[in-house]
């Protein structure tokens, strides 16, 4: 055969091996995913535990532990019999042995398999994507969607840049010549040359230059990111540096004018190609176009928001670094934020993860909390991001950003600022463009932060900086749970994925060292399971009518510690087999499903007794006190870029306090307020499987019963949120329901054209009477089950024209209100009886309303009281009927 790569199979490249079974009993305890082999089964105490090459499995007898290898940060022995396990992510695993030989012998196991590799295809992705392949089902599911691959050029579109006037695209970085760790094309005021920015990039650190990632569509205003000045204790100074920095907010000016001017149609100066202008150029060009004077062009001071202290940014001039001086910067100010550095986050990360590990209940937990520092780190975070926020869309001012090297505080900044400002990055393709964009083509340094890189040993350069951040958009969803298309097992997965190298997304340092290195062709990409498609992570809350711009809450007290990623033990993974039964069904009988665990109260001594009688008085709903058992709770709301039936907000949180609330607060305030669920974690419905993720050879021993149930298609633990899943339950009610009256309708309707045109043929004489006459049971359809019907399930062809008359409902006038007769206007006594009109419905005396008749118009065919006028108007001969029939035709009514 031919010499090439094409032509060596994968189980070439990644052979698979047998696993070596400590008991000759034991089998995998797991399905396997493409490419992963099992290396060993073996026993613990009340535990079977495994390792692939992906992955360590623990199965206890409650509960099952599934993490992958690359996530592990530590393992050691202590009491010699105990395994102590710790994650990156801050979950910490504590295994049991019988004998210290066997702790040994895993602890031995374990340190190999999760050490950084010494090259980067020893990670799982490029067996795991090798094997796909070659199965034939994987597909373009491995790649990302058009709209992350072509991200630039469309969000520059998006944004409206005015590409002519005030913006250009400088291809300066083709090839990563000028800085190894940007993008390829950067968006740069429309006058700056190339020679200019690369005047800029020697000074400023690691050649991160300040290059413009966002436009407000409304104010113009726009965020630019860098690294810090390299002024050192000398105190140098770039005039080119200056001169961008400058040309930002007149760009700024430029773009939002305009803007305005092609509006009006009063503005069509047009700026050439930056590297046709210079300095010179520009200057003369603002002061002798008439144009710009009659528009008053003035640039809005700029804010530098520097994401140090400012006595950390002095103390960087020791190390050749430093900070803007605002006397070079006119027209800036800069602003430090005071936010810690990765060792700081790092030590404040360690205390939070040995403070999970203690036990459950501790009597100083809120005061341990505080001393770990993280959640005011969080606050402060979101302190800065929206104070980016603010200078953008209320003082329409544009903002630069930047901390020391510009990869780990400014990407966090200016993620969340726009997160903050555009709805767009609150679905689920936006958030997949804004990773892409602000954390991987801007180089944050994955492989050293997260440890998965070669020979990443260094574990001062380790810091959960991303998850950091990822705690900040889960922050985000909490207070604003309509704003966001994404649920939080979108996130919880990001954070799994983010060091679980089963994908090639966060691998290397740089956009510049996957290109190098092909990851993209060789693996496949963590956007595959997160994708819109997959409705596990759509948030059935979520509304694209919701708030423009957020504006969160930032005080500590405010922020709740991610018990999804931190304490994963309070949260449903793996629960035993009573608690892992799903919600009842819409109509089943509560009565037959488990309670689950319920707290025990001072204020009631059998709370699940109570909850019983609770259920036994709704039948057809579970018992959750949140949510009512009328279909009523949900309402369609159009999302616009989805054709799926969408969820919007339940009808309980329309009205807080009597007054009108934002949708995003009324649904926090119900579903945080007093709201308590015990959740049950269970196989989700909505499962990708045509994604091929899961695939066990015919010679694989049987994956025992219930094995797959706890895992996902990525072979990680399902994480199951309540809320999400009680409300897929109601829709999916919802729909069966809709579904059963439409049937109802097509069957009634089906049924009225049939008598119809028998009730034609019997009055053609060619029929007897009991066409005409059918039971009431033909009609004995669900009560009032017209009624819940909504009017579009009707075409309007199937109408017949009626007389105005025979739609109109008589209104009885009341009883407590006739103080006199309605005919003669005598006052009513005790002595006096009021009588209704069958026929119109007023209250007369017994004089007035002596008379009997047939009302046919109210379906009274045996005579009926009513008044004297309506006596007469009902004695009016009807017109005769050019058919003579033999027999009355009989008539029954439902």
């Amino acid at each position: 055969g031919q010499q090439s790569l094409e032509c060596i199979q994968a189980n070439q490249i990644f052979p698979r091996k047998p696993p070596v079974l400590d008991d000759e009993d034991l089998q995998v305890p797991y399905p396997e995913l493409h490419g992963e082999y099992t290396k060993y089964v073996g026993r613990a105490e009340d535990a079977i535990i495994a390792m692939s090459s992906y992955r360590l499995h623990i199965k206890f007898k409650e509960s099952v532990v599934n993490v992958p290898l690359q996530l592990i940060e530590s393992v050691e022995c202590r009491d010699m019999f105990q395994m102590h396990i710790t994650c990156k992510d801050c979950k910490v695993i504590r295994c049991q042995f019988s004998t210290f030989e066997q702790c040994q012998e895993w602890l031995k196991r374990l340190s190999a398999a999760f050490r950084p590799p010494s090259q980067i295809e020893e990670l799982f992705s490029f067996p795991f994507h090798a094997w796909c392949v070659e199965k034939e089902q994987h597909g373009d599911l491995c790649r990302p969607g058009d709209h992350v691959m072509s991200r630039f050029h469309n969000e520059v579109e998006r944004m409206g840049f005015d590409t002519l006037n005030a913006w250009r695209v400088s291809e300066i970085n083709n090839k990563y010549k000028l800085c190894s760790s940007y993008p390829q094309l950067l968006l740069v005021p429309a006058w700056i040359t190339d020679k200019e920015l690369e005047n800029v990039a020697a000074f400023r650190s690691w050649k991160r230059i300040p290059a413009v990632v966002y436009r407000h569509q409304s104010t113009g205003a726009v965020i630019a990111r860098c690294g810090q000045p390299e002024v050192s204790w000398w105190g140098w100074r770039n005039a080119d540096d200056e001169h961008l920095v400058q040309s930002i907010a007149r760009a700024c000016a430029v773009d939002s004018s305009s803007c305005k001017g092609v509006s009006n149609g009063s503005f069509s100066h047009e700026y050439t190609n930056g590297a046709d202008l210079s300095d010179v150029d520009f200057d003369s060009s603002m002061t002798n176009s008439s144009e710009v004077e009659t528009l008053a062009i003035q640039p809005r001071k700029l804010l530098i928001l520097d994401a140090r202290s400012y006595a950390a940014a002095v103390a960087n001039r020791a190390k050749g670094g430093g900070c803007e001086c605002p006397e070079y910067y006119p027209n800036c100010e800069v602003v430090f934020m005071g936010m810690a550095n990765i060792h700081s986050i790092r030590k404040s990360f360690q205390s939070l993860r040995f403070l999970c590990t203690q036990m459950p209940d501790p009597a100083n937990w809120l005061s341990a909390l505080e001393s770990t520092k993280w959640l005011q780190h969080l606050s402060l975070l979101l302190k800065a991001s929206l104070l980016v926020v603010n200078a953008v869309n209320r003082d329409h001012r544009p903002v630069l950003v930047h901390c020391s090297d510009g990869w780990d505080r400014t990407p966090q900044i200016v993620a969340l600022a726009k997160v903050l400002l555009d709805p767009y990055y609150r679905t689920i393709e936006g958030f997949q463009v804004l990773v892409e964009t602000e954390w991987l083509d801007f180089g944050h340094k994955f492989a050293d932060r997260c440890g998965h890189g070669e020979n990443a040993e260094d574990l001062n350069e380790r810091c959960p900086v991303f998850l950091q951040w990822l705690d900040c958009v889960h922050q985000l969803q909490r207070q604003f749970p309509c704003s966001f298309e994404f649920n939080e097992a979108f996130l919880v997965k990001l954070v799994q994925h983010t060091y679980s190298c089963l994908f090639g997304t966060f691998l290397c340092n740089s956009r510049k060292e996957r290109e190098d290195r092909h990851i993209q062709e060789r693996t496949c990409s963590v956007w595959s399971l997160l994708r819109a498609a997959n409705r596990s992570f759509k948030n059935m809350l979520y509304s694209s009518h919701s708030e423009t711009v957020l504006h969160p809450v930032c005080h500590v007290r405010n922020l709740l510690l991610w018990t999804a990623v931190y304490l994963p033990s309070s949260s449903p993974t793996t629960p035993s087999d009573d608690s892992c039964a799903p919600y009842p069904a819409p109509g089943a009988n509560p009565e037959d499903q488990p309670l689950g665990r319920r707290p025990k109260t001072r204020s009631f001594d059998n709370l699940p007794s109570a909850c019983e009688l609770n259920i036994g008085n709704t039948p057809k709903r579970p018992s959750l006190s949140a949510f009512p058992p009328s279909t009523d709770l949900l309402h369609p709301v159009c999302n616009g870029d989805s054709p799926d039936l969408e969820l919007s907000t339940p009808q309980w949180a329309a009205r807080t306090n009597g007054e009108r609330a934002t949708l995003s607060r009324q649904v926090s305030l119900a579903s945080c307020g007093s709201l308590t669920l015990h959740a049950r974690g269970t196989c989700s419905h909505h499962r990708c499987l045509h994604l091929g993720f899961l695939g066990r050879p015919s010679f694989s021993p049987p994956e025992p019963p219930s094995a797959r149930s706890h895992l996902d298609d990525d072979g990680l633990t399902l994480h199951t949120d309540a809320i999400q899943q009680r409300l897929r339950q109601i829709e999916a009610g919802h729909q069966l329901e809709v579904e059963a009256l439409k049937r109802q309708v097509q069957e009634l309707w089906s049924r009225l054209e049939s008598h119809q045109a028998s009730g034609m043929l019997r009055l053609n004489g060619d029929m007897g009477d009991e066409v005409t006459s059918f039971a009431d049971s033909d009609f004995n359809l669900e009560p009032n089950c017209l009624s819940r019907c909504s009017t579009e399930l009707f075409s309007e062809a199937s109408w017949e024209q009626v007389d105005k008359q025979d739609t109109e409902v008589t209104r009885w006038y009341p009883d407590h209100l006739a103080a006199q007769c309605y005919g003669c206007e005598r006052g009513f006594w005790l002595a006096t009886r009021k009588h209704h009109c069958r026929n119109c419905g007023n209250v007369f005396c017994g004089s007035c309303c002596d008379q009997k008749i047939p009302v046919p118009s109210q379906q009274l065919f045996e005579p009926s009281r009513v008044c004297k006028s309506c006596y007469s108007n009902l004695q009016a001969p009807a017109p005769p009927l050019n058919i003579e029939l033999d027999e009355p035709i009989t008539a029954s009514s439902n």
